[in-house]
């Protein structure tokens, strides 16, 4: 009963978020937003808050393990599993923005801080604050980046879009879908928590591995659906965009929420070979953005990184 819970509770979150997700594509349409902006702030954050969910639930419950884990995974997930899908599906990539020059500081930088702030075994309140600094800092560069820039309109990446245009948007309907997504996704959090605690249990299996595999990886499909969709259209800004937001995202907001909530304590001896692939990623992504390695084999290679940090964890169990 326990994992049908986890199933349509994890559901209920990515539906949620899926609405947010559209309604501020709606916004940002509306206003000629630039892509690269879009992908890497309202989507990102929007794909994000499965991650935030999940997480701040579980540090309230007491269960940072599955807090932490939770980032962890999604960020080791975003990098392998979607950027590798983007390179592996994508006919052509040839990017308008420079990755390296402008966002790869952004990549590395929150990673650096986490690895810092966990090596004394907690992610206190004061962190937290500092986390969501890091983060303000990102969203002030990139508004500065998108003074001036005005795109052209871009495709809507949902199908139910597809036939409508900017003249469509409207407040009365934007804003209740809006408060309907938040709820979806806290609704769905909290259920997906708890029914994961109960599965853990069940099997004996660690709380760091469910959180690092199962709700990690169910959290990372809307960066997935999204980043894949935004690619098969042509968008390659705004799904690599995407995925530098939310792993920025995820290591300064859903962290910082979550010890904000409840400082979360840990011992990460038994975690460094999932610490150090989620650092190893994240060189990978500005190596690939610094030579423009934007190719079939980048995305293999990124797949076996992907399947190293799968056996490790799955032959822990």
């Amino acid at each position: 009963m326990s994992f049908v819970i986890f199933v349509v509770s994890m559901a209920t979150l990515i539906w949620g978020a899926d609405l947010l997700i559209r309604e501020s594509e709606r916004i940002a349409l509306r206003f000629n937003i630039s892509e690269f902006v879009i992908g890497a702030t309202l989507i990102a954050l929007g794909t994000s808050l499965p991650e935030m969910a999940a997480s701040i639930a579980a540090s309230a419950d007491g269960k940072a393990e599955i807090a932490i884990a939770n980032v962890i995974g999604s960020n080791i997930l975003n990098i392998t599993m979607v950027l590798g899908t983007i390179f592996l599906i994508s006919k052509t990539i040839n990017p308008d923005r420079d990755f390296f020059a402008k966002d790869s500081y952004w990549a590395l930088v929150p990673v650096l801080v986490f690895i810092l702030m966990i090596i004394d075994g907690v992610v206190s309140r004061f962190d937290a604050v500092l986390l969501l600094l890091l983060m303000g800092a990102y969203i002030l560069f990139l508004l500065r980046e998108a003074t001036g820039i005005i795109s052209d309109q871009l495709e809507e990446l949902s199908e139910d879009l597809e036939n409508q245009t900017v003249d469509d948007f409207s407040w009365s309907v934007t804003i209740p879908l809006i408060i309907a997504g938040i709820l979806l996704v806290i609704v769905g959090a909290n259920f997906t928590i708890d029914s994961a605690s109960d599965i853990a249990r069940g099997f004996g299996i660690s709380e760091w591995v469910i959180g690092i595999i199962m709700i990690s990886l169910g959290t990372s499909l809307p960066e997935l659906v999204v980043s894949v969709a935004a690619a098969t259209k042509g968008k390659v800004d705004m799904a690599i965009g995407n995925i530098i937001g939310s792993n920025m995202a995820n290591t300064t907001i859903v962290l910082g929420a979550a010890a904000l909530t409840n400082p979360m304590k840990i011992d990460i001896s038994p975690y460094i070979f999932d610490i150090a692939t989620m650092f190893v990623a994240t060189l990978i992504l500005v190596f690939l953005t610094a030579n423009k390695l934007y190719s079939k084999p980048a995305g293999i290679s990124l797949f076996i990184i992907l399947g190293l940090f799968l056996e490790h964890t799955l032959s822990a169990m």
